[in-house]
């Protein structure tokens, strides 16, 4: 009995390897990733044959551990960074007008001018001018600490 369900599971793995690609490529979007999870699946169920109670539920069963496995995959690989040169651009971040102790609020104005805004809404320029004034406000208690990205 245990020796025909794994040969009825070797066969149907045989019998349905593009689908079972096709599946996994759906959820990962990457050839060899696919393959990868579609490998992962088949030792899996070659494991866990015995404990298939109904044959004729294969399909769901060897289904259900592709996705569960390319989700996993997924999850895995989420959080990898890349560190290939292609990928990776390095761009320097200065802030000259806020860095500047001794700017008045009009030289404040005119630095923020001066940068590169072109790809920042208008709200968000606005918001940038509003926080230097600020700062310029706070500057007789305390010195502001220079800004970070977030707070612009």
């Amino acid at each position: 009995m245990r020796q025909d369900i794994y040969d009825l599971t070797v066969a149907y793995i045989l019998e349905n390897q593009e689908k079972f690609y096709r599946l996994a490529y759906s959820y990962v979007q990457d050839r060899d990733s696919a393959l990868d999870v579609v490998q992962n699946s088949i030792c899996q169920a070659l494991e866990k044959c015995w404990g298939l109670r109904n044959p004729a539920a294969m399909k769901t069963w060897f289904y259900r551990i592709v996705v569960n496995e390319a989700l996993q995959y997924l999850r895995r690989h989420k959080k990898e960074i890349s560190t290939e040169p292609s990928e990776m651009r390095e761009e320097p971040y200065q802030e000259e007008g806020f860095l500047k102790a001794d700017a008045g609020s009009g030289e404040v104005y005119e630095q923020i001018q001066k940068l590169s805004l072109i790809h920042i809404s208008e709200p968000t320029r606005l918001g940038m001018i509003s926080y230097a004034v600020f700062c310029l406000k706070k500057k007789n208690k305390n010195p502001p600490p220079p800004p970070t990205p977030y707070c612009l």
